[in-house]
């Protein structure tokens, strides 16, 4: 178990390395001149040229490359073209609203998702099943932007009960924070709930036809427990497998939600950092969802002993 743990995360460098030469790669050979941004359409040609020098973008690509892998190494994300702050320091404060809004979404989505797969499940066939899968359908099809402005006309400019836009930090009181981040989850889970949904439905349903499922009913065991204790239990594995893959999707989805609902994360500071063509930010946010999205696999993998004992690394 702890020589498995250990590989894992050794394993996690060469991903990180590979993930930080396609970062650097992309967004170098990527057309546009940040020092042209920086210094306005009125600049002159000798004034690109020394902001260029002044940030190092002068200097062959591989000397680029290896001076802001000195610097990674020693815990520094380098310096925003545009602010001129430690990007270390812009991604610190910024990282409030996102992992308020990610956690959310995750608690929300799972809590919904997976009785709505085993009740579907369970009324295979009927209505309510084909209710559930016809949900499960609509919240693939519908863009992340295009919910969040319905719900915002509907909940916000329509009914007036919710705030339109914005963050407060839960510092400065529980239901203001709270109502400015019920939008955004409800807009964010819809695609992560039709996932976990139909993966828990598909899971379910194939255990519900095993021998240990029809010899629980026979000995007199409750339905829900039937469901709770032994179907569920043992479909759980391929669920934990598909909420770690929606990882990736909640990281794309923030992006567009937070721009929709103007709440100051790190997905806008991508945003932003793209449109300035900041090098450092944009390098320094991937970075960290790459690392992120490679420890919450991490998890899902250990998770599985919790659920079945079977496994073994």
């Amino acid at each position: 178990m702890g020589r498995f743990i250990l590989g894992r995360l050794a394993a996690t460098l060469p991903v990180m390395g590979v993930v930080a030469v396609i970062v650097f790669l992309l967004l170098r050979l990527a057309p546009g001149d940040p020092a042209a941004i920086l210094a306005g359409d009125a600049a002159t040609p000798e004034q690109i040229a020394a902001i260029r020098a002044r940030l190092g973008l002068d200097q062959p690509m591989l000397e680029q490359f290896a001076t802001w892998i000195w610097r990674l190494v020693h815990g520094d994300l380098g310096t925003s073209i545009i602010s001129n702050q430690p990007v270390g320091r812009l991604i610190l404060d910024r990282i409030e609203p996102t992992l308020a809004l990610a956690t959310s979404t995750i608690l929300f989505a799972v809590l919904v998702a997976v009785p709505l797969g085993v009740l579907a499940a369970w009324r295979h066939g009927t209505w309510v099943d084909r209710a559930v899968m016809g949900l499960s359908v609509a919240g693939f099809s519908v863009p992340v932007f295009v919910l969040g402005y319905l719900l915002i006309f509907g909940f916000s400019m329509q009914l007036r009960w919710l705030p339109v836009q914005g963050y407060v930090s839960i510092a400065d009181g529980l239901w203001p924070f709270l109502s400015r981040l019920i939008l955004p989850t409800l807009t964010l889970s819809v695609i992560y709930i039709a996932l976990i949904a139909r993966t828990t439905r598909s899971s379910v349903l194939e255990v519900l036809g095993e021998d240990y499922i029809r010899t629980a009913r026979a000995k007199g065991v409750t339905e829900a427990r039937v469901l709770r204790r032994h179907a569920l239990r043992n479909a759980a594995i391929p669920v934990i497998s598909v909420i770690g893959l929606g990882i990736a999707l909640l990281i794309s989805g923030v992006v567009v939600t937070e721009s929709v609902f103007n709440l100051p994360g790190l997905g806008r500071l991508t945003v932003d950092a793209v449109l300035a063509r900041d090098y450092p930010v944009i390098q320094g946010v991937i970075l960290l969802f790459s690392a992120l999205y490679v420890l919450v696999n991490l998890s899902i993998d250990l998770s599985y002993l919790l659920f079945d004992p079977r496994i073994r690394y």
